[in-house]
C-alpha cells in the first residue's frame, strides 16, 4: 500500500482510517462492507478526521490479533492482505479488502439477516433485505429481471406493443421473445420473465407498482415550490422521449441566428439528459419499493435519481472511467437491440463529454441512501469546447455563410468521411455553434451555416 497516496484521500466509498481497535466492531463492519460492495482499504493507526498518524504499538501483536477478530467474527470467511506499513519511527495496519465473490457476507454476533452491511459513500449501512437478496442474485451471477415468474404464462407480455416497437428495426417474432429473454422455460411451461414484465406486461404496473417515473419542474433551486409534474407510465422503451418532451417544455432556451434561421439551444445538451435517463431505466433495482425513477429539474440543475445502489464491485471512479457491469440484463440487451443505448460504459462519458463541450460542468455522481443520482448543472463554466477540427468546420462555413454547405462538401474539403463528418456536424449543432437547415437528416438539400448570438 502507497500510505501517502492514501493518506491524500478523503474518507470515501473504499477508504476508511480507524485511531486502534479498541472498538473492533468498527473496523469488522467496515470490512464486511467493503467485501459486499466494491473493496476498499482500512488503515488502523491513523486519526480519522485529521488524517494524522498515531501508529499502532504492538504492531505485530495487532496484526495477529485483527486477522484472529476476522476469522473468528464474519461470515462466509474471508481472508484479505493485511500488511504493516512503516511510517516514520511507527507502523500502521493496512487492510486491504476486495470485492468478494461469496457475498453477502455478515458479522456472527449479528446474524445473517441482521449483521449484513454495504459501504455507501464513507459510512457503513445495514443492508436491507431487498440488498441482500440483490447480492445473493449477484454471486448466482443472476439479474434480477432474468427471472421467471411462473404464476404467469406468455400471454402475460403484451406482443403488439413489443412488435411496434421493433417495427422500425425488424419484424418481431414470438420465437424472439425467448431468445430476448423475455419470456423463458420454467418446468416445460413458457413463462414471462421479470424483464419482460417490467418492458411489456400488460398488467405490469399491478406486479411492480413502482416501475414509472416521475418528474417535476420546481420553482427556484429546492423543492418547496412545484410548478408542474407529470407521470409517465407507459412502457419502458418509450419513457425516456415523453420525459424529455415534459423537460424540453420547462427549459430555458437561448436563440441562436444562423444566415436563413433562427434556431435554440435547450440548458443542458439533449444527449447528456437521454443517456442520464435512459441510465436510470436500465439500471434501476425494480425490487425495491416506495419509490419510483425521479426527475426533478430546477433552475440552476437537473437532477435524475432512481433507486438502487451501483452494482457490486463499482465505484464512482469506475463508471467515470468507461467500466460498467449491468444491473438488468434483459432491460439492457432489449435497449440496446432498440439502439436507445449504445456500448455498456459508453454513456458515462457521453454524457460528460456533451456537458463539457457546451462549457457546463461535468454531471455529478452520487449516492444517496439506497439510490443513484446523477446532477447535471445549468451553471455555464466556459464558453463551447472547439478542438482544432471544429475549428476547421467553423471556418469553412464561414467561407460560405449565406449558401451554407452539405455534409458531404465539408467532408470533402476536411478530408474527413462523411460518418466523422456528420458526427463532428451534429455536436456542433447541439453546442449552438452551427445551425442545420433542412427537413431531416434524409434531406438532400441539408444544408450547414454559422451560428451567431443575439445580443
Amino acid at each position: 500500500m502507497d500510505l501517502v497516496s492514501l493518506l491524500s484521500r478523503p474518507e470515501g466509498k473504499t477508504l476508511e482510517f480507524k485511531r486502534d481497535l479498541s472498538s473492533p466492531e468498527g473496523a469488522l463492519k467496515t470490512i464486511v462492507s467493503f467485501a459486499n460492495t466494491s473493496g476498499g482499504a482500512l488503515l488502523i493507526g491513523i486519526e480519522d478526521g485529521a488524517r494524522g498518524v498515531k501508529g499502532v504499538p504492538n504492531v505485530l501483536k495487532e496484526e495477529e490479533r485483527l486477522a484472529n477478530l476476522i476469522a473468528d467474527n464474519i461470515s462466509p470467511k474471508l481472508v484479505p492482505s493485511i500488511e504493516v506499513i512503516a511510517w516514520r519511527k511507527t507502523h500502521v495496519l493496512g487492510v486491504e479488502i476486495y470485492p468478494s465473490s461469496s457475498r453477502p457476507h455478515h458479522l456472527n454476533r449479528l446474524g445473517p439477516e441482521e449483521g449484513v452491511f454495504v459501504r455507501v459513500g464513507s459510512t457503513n449501512r445495514r443492508a436491507d433485505p431487498v440488498l441482500i437478496e440483490e447480492m445473493r442474485r449477484f454471486s448466482q451471477v443472476s439479474s434480477l429481471d432474468e427471472q421467471p415468474i411462473p404464476e404467469l404464462n406468455s400471454e402475460a407480455i403484451d406482443f403488439r406493443a413489443a412488435s411496434e416497437y421493433f417495427r422500425p428495426i425488424r419484424k418481431l417474432t414470438r420465437h424472439e421473445l425467448e431468445t430476448l429473454r423475455l419470456v423463458t422455460t420454467y418446468q416445460g411451461r413458457i413463462v414471462p420473465t421479470i424483464g419482460g414484465v417490467l418492458l411489456f406486461g400488460a398488467d405490469r404496473l399491478d406486479r411492480y407498482p413502482d416501475a414509472w417515473i416521475q418528474a417535476g419542474r420546481f420553482a427556484g433551486n429546492d423543492r418547496r415550490r412545484i410548478m408542474d409534474t407529470t407521470e409517465v407510465r407507459s412502457y419502458l422503451p418509450g419513457a425516456a422521449e415523453e420525459v424529455i418532451a415534459f423537460l424540453q417544455k420547462h427549459m430555458t432556451r437561448e436563440a441562436v441566428i444562423g444566415s436563413v434561421k433562427r434556431t435554440e439551444v435547450w440548458t443542458y445538451p439533449v444527449v447528456a439528459v437521454r443517456e442520464a435517463i435512459m441510465n436510470a431505466i436500465v439500471h434501476a433495482d425494480y425490487a425495491q419499493r416506495g419509490a419510483p425513477i425521479r426527475v426533478a429539474l430546477f433552475d440552476d440543475r437537473l437532477e435524475i435519481e432512481n433507486p438502487g445502489l451501483l452494482p457490486f464491485g463499482l465505484t464512482i471512479d469506475d463508471i467515470q472511467k468507461g467500466i460498467s457491469k449491468l444491473r438488468n440484463r434483459v432491460i439492457g440487451r432489449v435497449f440496446q437491440e432498440l439502439g436507445l443505448i449504445e456500448q455498456w460504459g459508453s454513456g458515462i462519458q457521453r454524457m460528460t463529454a456533451s456537458c463539457r463541450d457546451r462549457g457546463l460542468d461535468a454531471p455529478h455522481f452520487e449516492e444517496i441512501g439506497t439510490h443513484f443520482r446523477v446532477t447535471l448543472s445549468a451553471v455555464a463554466r466556459s464558453a463551447p469546447a472547439k478542438d482544432a477540427r471544429d475549428e476547421m468546420i467553423l471556418a469553412v462555413l464561414s467561407e460560405n455563410a449565406e449558401a451554407g454547405l452539405s455534409t458531404s462538401q465539408i467532408a470533402e474539403r476536411l478530408e474527413l468521411s462523411p460518418r466523422a463528418t456528420r458526427t463532428r456536424l451534429i455536436s456542433l449543432v447541439e453546442r449552438g455553434l452551427i445551425v442545420e437547415i433542412g427537413s431531416g437528416p434524409q434531406d438532400p438539400h441539408r444544408r450547414y451555416h454559422p451560428a451567431t448570438r443575439p445580443h
